[in-house]
């Protein structure tokens, strides 16, 4: 396994992490499924798992704090996130101080630890001014229930000014940023987001790397019978034909060097300089095994000007707001 720090902090993570979104907790995976995937990646190295509040209504923390029970606490790093409803009560979503607290509480209940590595701003509260945020999060961190923070899909300006905010009072700052990004969908990191993370020394961990799977190559002849994409009605738009040709273009460059297509994508995104961790799923561990064959990929030039002339024609672009309320089921 190959770690990385995260930002300029001091503590590294796998660069192949572990996610729990739309898995583990859910129907989709039974607990000993589960269970098996998750020690399969800390067998193999994997230190980072990535979670949410929002995934599976708070059971998959709890199906993530019952495997690591018996686990070396230290040897873990542990991530959540808040900001979407919770419940039908008005102060139970958001950034506010209240919410962050109270949700902050219920995650280490849930994983039954006394702690997070890194607490995730899910997105950015228009309801909340940023100081109120920044500063709950700074009393959380000085109280250690907390180690480390960041953001998830905040736009650049927004990042920025939690940065500056953190500054005037001398809080903890954000030290990461969690966005979509992926072969298909450039859009969010490429351009201000880049800049103000290489600016304010911030560290990537992204989510989606194989774009919904669409870059494993299995949409490539069709949808297969109980695909992600018959559930899930935000998966047309990630089958969309441009990205399907795209895919089988960048299949073919996987066969040539003699590479699984899913691990040529995922160490494609971790060639990003400022990609620490690419954030992946796991449903069987063989698919555990299997994404860390990225590691194992040997980049060059040549191969960054292959890949590039599969994707020089503008990939099909998402059009979901980072504030739709849709996008729960989306990360």
């Amino acid at each position: 396994m190959e770690y990385r720090r995260l930002g300029v902090t001091g503590m590294k993570v796998s660069s192949i992490s572990l996610g729990a979104w739309l898995t583990y907790g859910s129907s989709a995976v039974e607990f000993k499924t589960a269970e098996e995937c998750i020690n399969t990646a800390i067998d193999n190295g994997i230190n980072f798992i990535d979670c949410a509040d929002a995934y599976a209504a708070g059971k998959a923390e709890e199906t993530v704090g019952k495997v690591i029970a018996n686990k070396d606490r230290t040897k873990l790093v542990i991530s959540t996130k808040a900001y979407w409803p919770q419940s039908n009560d008005p102060n139970d979503q958001g950034l506010s101080r209240k919410h962050i607290f109270e949700s902050v509480e219920k995650s280490l209940k849930r994983f039954g630890t006394d702690y997070i590595d890194i607490f995730f701003c899910h997105r950015y509260d228009i309801n909340t001014t940023t100081e109120e945020t920044v500063r709950a999060i700074d009393d959380l961190i000085r109280q250690g229930k907390i180690l480390y923070w960041g953001t998830s899909m905040w736009d650049a300006a927004y990042i920025d000014e939690a940065v500056r905010i953190a500054d005037d009072f001398k809080a903890y700052k954000p030290v990461v940023e969690q966005p979509l990004y992926n072969m298909l969908d450039r859009h969010v990191v490429e351009g201000d987001l880049e800049d103000v993370v290489s600016d304010h020394a911030l560290g990537l961990v992204v989510w989606s790397p194989l774009a919904g799977g669409v870059l494993t190559g299995k949409y490539n002849d069709g949808v297969p019978e109980g695909s992600r994409a018959t559930q899930f009605k935000w998966m047309e738009e990630n089958i969309a034909p441009g990205r399907i040709e795209q895919a089988k273009g960048i299949k073919a460059i996987a066969d040539d060097i003699g590479v699984d297509m899913s691990a040529l994508a995922l160490a494609w995104a971790l060639n990003h300089q400022n990609v620490d961790s690419v954030i992946t799923g796991a449903s069987k561990p063989a698919h555990v095994l299997s994404n860390i064959k990225a590691l194992d990929v040997e980049w060059t030039a040549e191969l960054e000007t292959r890949i590039e002339e599969v994707l020089k024609n503008k990939p099909y672009q998402s059009s979901r707001s980072a504030t739709d309320p849709d996008e729960i089921v989306a990360l």
